[in-house]
């Protein structure tokens, strides 16, 4: 998998026109139902913000970028659970992994919608929490508030990370 995220960034940097374009789908991948267990998008982001913190790429084009696409992503999720329900509970990846369905239910019972701003940040919760607001039959404008706080969050601290990782880094390197 490394060697994967190594390649996604190192290709943003030889075609950074393309930066924002890729940074939506990344997100919006990393958000939807099923995609988000198959594409690593959080550690692309961390990478792609340390490449921002040499100055290579905006900051805020990666934020923006990232914000649409998980709106995007976790929006289509949301609409999958609200249209299909019960049903995909019953489809491959899901049903292989019931432990995260039931920690997400907890969850949202619980916690209620701050659930949807945490599965944000939540490897366990991600690949489901979305589908799991639909299922709920929760108000697409109450979704839509925690879910747009969660987006923005997320694809501000993840990359912010990363860019604090390339700062340091950046300071040992000119130490030596």
């Amino acid at each position: 998998m490394e060697a994967f995220v190594d390649s996604i960034v190192t290709f943003i940097e030889a075609h950074r026109a393309w930066f924002p374009v890729i940074m939506v789908l990344f997100a919006a991948a990393e958000t939807t139902a099923f995609l988000s267990i198959l594409i690593p998008s959080t550690p692309i982001l961390a990478g792609v913000g340390a490449l921002a913190a040499t100055g290579a790429l905006s900051f805020t084009t990666l934020w923006i970028g990232a914000t649409i696409g998980a709106l995007i992503g976790s929006t289509f999720s949301y609409w999958l659970g609200l249209r299909y329900g019960v049903t995909l509970l019953q489809m491959r990846p899901l049903k292989d992994h019931p432990e995260m369905v039931a920690k997400t239910q907890a969850a949202f019972t619980k916690y209620g919608p701050v659930t949807i701003f945490i599965g944000h940040f939540t490897t366990i919760f991600r690949p489901v929490v979305f589908l799991m607001a639909g299922m709920s039959g929760m108000s697409f404008p109450r979704f839509a508030i925690w879910n747009s706080l969660g987006c923005a969050a997320w694809a501000y601290v993840i990359p912010k990370l990363g860019q604090y990782g390339g700062d340091l880094i950046g300071l040992l390197w000119s130490q030596f």
